[in-house]
């Protein structure tokens, strides 16, 4: 039987549908699917206040703080691309989208340090991490891939011969039977559009055109360049088909903030990408 379930996490709806089982088994599956969800967004979002990230901005530079092994497995994966990418990718750029009112301001947080960047967050042993200079950290351009893979780990293991987790941007299926991946066309937002069809693989969508707001110094939106710190993709969509949802969805931002660094990269994580842009319109980005 077929079994399709949906639940808000994440700050979306995550929809998961599971092939292969009996019903109670099914329900099971998708139980403890969402159960890791659930504790991945507790311990990586930006709004809660007793999330792992909220503990990180509130200790003292140089401080040791504990968190759960699904933060430490995200940001050492963000330090990787942060470093691969040159910077391009940088999961302390909290600050600017708090300034540019994309996001919170964290409660009971100091001032971050403007020259704080990915460099100063070290990974230590036993999933402890230690800031050297007061940053906000945000995963919001990796976590919400890692978790659609942790679900669907989950789904697997427990026997399913076909599934699928939905969140929003961030879709991974497997199975026999392929897909097809509708996306927002950024000529007409309020239509959607079929763009690939996808089989035993993750695809992540990232744009900025939906949420851009003009100010008096040019285009912000929710997307940053790491290095740069100015706003990225305010006028296109990037979609990245890769084998982990995790990798696509990080990749996402980096084609967004240089695609020529995103290119030597691609091959790397089995990537291939598909781009929009008000110029160009769409057209793929192959790896070099």
């Amino acid at each position: 039987m077929q079994l399709l379930r949906a639940r808000p996490w994440l700050g979306t709806l995550v929809e998961i549908r599971v092939d292969g089982l009996a019903e109670a088994d099914a329900v099971a599956a998708t139980d403890a699917a969402f159960a890791e969800i659930a504790t991945i967004h507790r311990c990586m979002s930006f709004h809660e206040p007793d999330s792992d990230l909220a503990r990180l901005h509130r200790a003292r530079a140089g401080s040791a703080v504990q968190v759960d092994p699904h933060t430490w497995n995200v940001l050492q994966t963000a330090l990787v691309f942060a470093e691969e990418s040159r910077g391009c990718f940088d999961p302390t750029i909290a600050a600017q989208l708090v300034a540019w009112n994309f996001l919170p301001r964290p409660r009971d947080s100091g001032e971050p340090d403007p020259a704080a960047s990915w460099s100063n967050i070290e990974l230590l042993p036993e999933s402890q991490v230690r800031l050297h200079r007061a940053l906000w950290i945000d995963l919001g351009g990796i976590a919400k891939g890692y978790a659609v893979d942790c679900a669907i780990r989950i789904l697997r293991n427990a026997g399913a011969t076909a599934g699928g987790v939905n969140a929003g941007g961030d879709l991974a299926v497997f199975g026999a039977a392929a897909q097809t991946v509708h996306v927002r066309d950024p000529r007409a937002p309020q239509n959607t559009l079929p763009l690939l069809e996808l089989r035993d693989a993750a695809v992540a969508t990232s744009a900025g055109y939906f949420e851009r707001r003009r100010a008096a110094t040019g285009w912000l939106g929710p997307h940053v360049h790491g290095k740069r710190r100015g706003a990225v993709g305010t006028h296109s969509s990037v979609s990245v088909i890769a084998p982990s949802c995790m990798h696509a969805d990080a990749l996402t931002k980096i084609v967004l903030a240089d695609a020529r660094i995103a290119a030597k990269l691609l091959p790397r994580y089995g990537a291939q990408v598909c781009r929009y842009d008000s110029q160009r319109g769409w057209r793929t980005l192959r790896g070099e």
